[in-house]
This record gives C-alpha cells, sequence and structure tokens, in this order.
C-alpha cells in the first residue's frame, strides 16, 4: 500500500516511516501543510497520516481540502491535540480514525493495519483466492500451512494483484503503488516481476496475465483435465 506521512517531528517522521517501510508499504513523507495539500492533490495514496500542528497550512484545512475534493483515502489523523472538541471536529471533518500523541506502537501499527483492511473492503484480515492465502497483519501469502517465501518487490506486486483478484490493474497503478518519490521502478522492472511472480505462482494454481497495453489481472489456471 502507498501511504503519505505528514509530520513536522523530524525524528518520529523518520522513526514511523522506517516502521512503515519495514512492512512493505510505500511511504512517502512531507513536512509542513502546503506540501502535503499539493502532494494529495497530485497523487494517489491509500492511507494519509496527518498531524495537525502543521506549519503552512494546519492539518485539518489539508482534510478539508482533501474531502473538498472527494479524495477516499483512508486519513489518520496523529497530533498532540486531544480535546473531545479537536477529535470530533477531525472525524467530521472526514477522518477515519484518531491517535493522540504519545502513543504506543504496537497501537499505531494495529490502526494503520485496520484503516488499509477497511480502505480494501474487507472485514477479515486473511484474504484466500484459488490455493493462496494472504495475511493482511503479517503480510504473508501460504499455500496451506506452507508460507510462501516471495522476494519484497514480487511481495508488494502479489500483493496488489491479490486485494484486485480477477480485475485489471493498470501498469501506471502498480508502479505508483510500489513505490515512493524517491523510488524509481521501469515499466521494463515491472514485467520482469511479473514474469517471475507467474513462475512462483504457478505450482498453486495461479498466474498473472497481461491485459495487453494496460496492465495486470490474477487469475486462476485451468484445472488438468
Amino acid at each position: 500500500m502507498r501511504i503519505l506521512l505528514t509530520e513536522d517531528n523530524i525524528a518520529l517522521a523518520d522513526g514511523l516511516s522506517a516502521i512503515l517501510r519495514g512492512t512493505g508499504h510505500a511511504v512517502d513523507v512531507v513536512h509542513d501543510g502546503a506540501s502535503a495539500n499539493a502532494v494529495i492533490a497530485a497523487e494517489n495514496f491509500d492511507l494519509v497520516i496527518l498531524d495537525l500542528n502543521l506549519p503552512e497550512m494546519d492539518g485539518l484545512d489539508v482534510l478539508r481540502a482533501m474531502r473538498a475534493r472527494q479524495n477516499q483515502a483512508a486519513v489518520l489523523i496523529l497530533t498532540a491535540r486531544g480535546t473531545p472538541e479537536e477529535r470530533v471536529k477531525g472525524l467530521d471533518l472526514g477522518a477515519d480514525d484518531y491517535l493522540i500523541k504519545p502513543f504506543d506502537i504496537a497501537e499505531f501499527e494495529a490502526r494503520v493495519r485496520v484503516l488499509l483492511r477497511r480502505q480494501a473492503g474487507l472485514r477479515s484480515a486473511t484474504v484466500s483466492f484459488g490455493g493462496i492465502s494472504f495475511d493482511l497483519n503479517s503480510r504473508t501469502f501460504s499455500s496451506g500451512a506452507t508460507p510462501l517465501d516471495i522476494p519484497a518487490r514480487e511481495l508488494g506486486l502479489l500483493e496488489i494483484l491479490f486485494m484486485r483478484a480477477g480485475k485489471v490493474v493498470a501498469k501506471e497503478a502498480i508502479i505508483q503503488s510500489l513505490t515512493a518519490f524517491d523510488d524509481d521502478i521501469s515499466a521494463n522492472a515491472i514485467e520482469q516481476y511479473v514474469s517471475r511472480l507467474r513462475k512462483r505462482l504457478s505450482p498453486h494454481g495461479l498466474t498473472v496475465k497481461t491485459a495487453r497495453g494496460i496492465g495486470y489481472y490474477l487469475d486462476k489456471l485451468p484445472e488438468a483435465s
């Protein structure tokens, strides 16, 4: 999943972004409200983690502008402004959750998982397609009781396709979901990941098919007669 972290405390931003990247997410970081507003208007994110006390533009104004543009990304407010009035205002403006500083890292990670699961329209933390299951909490794939050992980039690609199984995902959308601002993945690299992923999935009855000129989709292999 692609996440935007907006936090003016550099040390906290570095720590949280490292945690999120460590679980395989593509994370972009900005440190002021004006930058957050501009980036949200120009890019697509699954989750925006939003501080309120931001220079240049208040976090609530960023949220207000975001929802006015009909942007439906999940929003987790992360702030020291924790009065009931502030929480109500943030939620009424369209935030999905509200976490008050200081907070427990395990709770932060759990709230992120819940919001990303909700964003994908899932009630359960486990999704299955064909003979493979995906645990959203641990971000691991398995076939039966056997975990699948998949390199990070291919894992990210499989997650994107798995969450939209049977539906075509545009190549540009895949690149954007897999990369942050400072990453650089070419369309050719995506083709290589797809080729490797096909070989890994074939023994489990799945494949990645190409929608020529558009993108890719996950599908089941025909059963042998």
